[in-house]
């Protein structure tokens, strides 16, 4: 019986990583090795990334509600404690899209937290 080698196997992941290193500069998309590196450390900057996007959007939101809430003569702290204290359950997301979108609504909400914040 002839032996086997790995060549099938080696090809077949070697292919997989340079077809995921296309479009590098240099070696890094033309050699295994350096295109191997690259890619590993490519799907890690990708995984940490896709985290970090989240903060990133919500320090977003935040200063969008910041910008609306001055408007309405208001800090963001004193915004959201207001809406804290009336039992007004809005993310942030859903805040800063209002104050982008709709000014009106979002002058509503400053108008009940003022009332909320005097008493």
């Amino acid at each position: 019986m002839p032996r086997t080698t790995k060549g099938g196997l080696a090809r077949r992941k070697h292919k997989k990583i340079l077809k995921l290193a296309k479009g590098y500069w240099g070696k890094k998309s033309k050699i295994f090795r350096p295109a191997n590196e690259q890619v590993m450390k490519s799907l890690s900057y990708a995984y940490a990334h896709r985290r970090k996007r989240k903060g990133d959007f919500r320090k977003l939101w935040i200063t969008r509600i910041n910008a609306a809430a001055r408007l309405n003569g208001l800090s963001y702290s004193k915004f959201v404690n207001g809406l804290k204290q009336a039992g007004v359950g809005i993310n942030r997301k859903m805040l800063a899209h209002l104050a982008v979108n709709d000014q009106e609504a979002f002058s509503k909400l400053a108008d009940l937290v003022k009332e909320n914040l005097k008493k």
